[in-house]
């Protein structure tokens, strides 16, 4: 099913370390966010930070325990606030650089001199190294993940509704289809009667008129159940009472549908081909569509 959902958290500063001689780390706003779009299966991607790329295996198992179908793609960063985008540099940090670029310089005297956008972002890489985001990514991700469920719940629901309405249209159409049968069945065999008593007469003598009226009503008999759609209108009956009844009930009952939509729709079919009449058929083909929408419905649910 599909769903969205976003949240930022600002994990809290970090004091100075007057030992290190290392600022104060500026707050960093920790953003996540989760969406998820129709699919047969679990199909989970994740966009993270270069500083959260190693908490994806932690992520990925919060999100597999509690979601089964979707393709779900994950969204995880950290952004520093406007007035903390440029950091200072500590002292260390700024010896430590030069240090290591005098030892360059000196076995490559060719190499060029740091440039400030070089060292800032060395620093920075330093200072995001010292953090530790994995407590509050978990915190953020388990909120964001639980407003999601929520929402595609609340599609669920939607879903859930028009689905027992489809299962209403289907009985209805169920219930125009069952007088049609014994009406069909001894229109059928009267019909074959008649065209079997015309053969007959053109090949008078050939046979009995006892053997031949026997013959004809065993035929007739044996079309009859050919044409005869009264066990597929109750199978139909007893998969939709399934389909009412685990949607009613809820839980992970995707797959379960899936299935039981591919028996309706088999059900479906063989009554329009058994079809001896042209409002049978007309009842067929409307089952088929309604079906063919519930099955585009079905493979969204968990």
């Amino acid at each position: 099913m599909t769903g969205y959902a976003s949240a930022q958290q600002t994990p809290g500063s970090q004091p100075a370390n007057n030992e290190s001689g290392k600022p104060a780390t500026p707050a960093a706003r920790l953003g996540l966010e989760i969406r998820s779009v129709n699919s047969r299966f679990l199909d989970l991607s994740f966009r993270l930070g270069e500083e959260l790329r190693s908490h994806e295996p932690a992520l990925r198992e919060l999100i597999t325990a509690r979601v089964k179908r979707g393709k779900v793609e994950v969204r995880a960063g950290v952004e520093g606030t406007a007035a903390d985008s440029v950091r200072e540099p500590s002292v260390r940090t700024l010896q430590r650089v030069s240090a290591v670029q005098d030892t360059v310089r000196s076995w490559m005297p060719e190499a060029g001199a740091l440039s400030v956008a070089e060292i800032l972002r060395l620093a920075s890489a330093e200072n995001t190294g010292d953090a530790d985001y994995a407590e509050p990514l978990q915190a953020l991700a388990g909120k964001v993940l639980a407003d999601l469920l929520s929402a595609r719940e609340r599609e669920g629901a939607r879903l859930a509704t028009m689905l027992l309405g489809h299962l209403k249209q289907l009985r209805a159409l169920a219930e125009q289809a069952r007088p049609l049968v014994p009406q069909l069945v001894e229109q059928q065999r009267n019909r074959f009667l008649e065209r079997w008593k015309e053969a007959m007469a053109l090949g008078e003598g050939t046979a009995t008129p006892e053997a031949a009226q026997d013959r004809a009503l065993t035929e007739a008999t044996a079309f009859a159940i050919r044409i005869d759609v009264a066990e597929e209108l109750t199978r139909l009956a007893a998969h939709l009472d399934e389909i009412e009844r685990l949607i009613t009930k809820g839980g992970e009952i995707g797959k379960r549908l899936d299935f039981l939509i591919q028996e309706l729709h088999r059900e479906a079919n063989t009554l329009g081909s058994k079809s001896a009449a042209l409002e049978l058929t007309r009842i067929s083909v409307d089952m088929k569509v309604l079906i063919e929408q519930m099955r585009e419905q079905v493979q969204n649910i968990e």
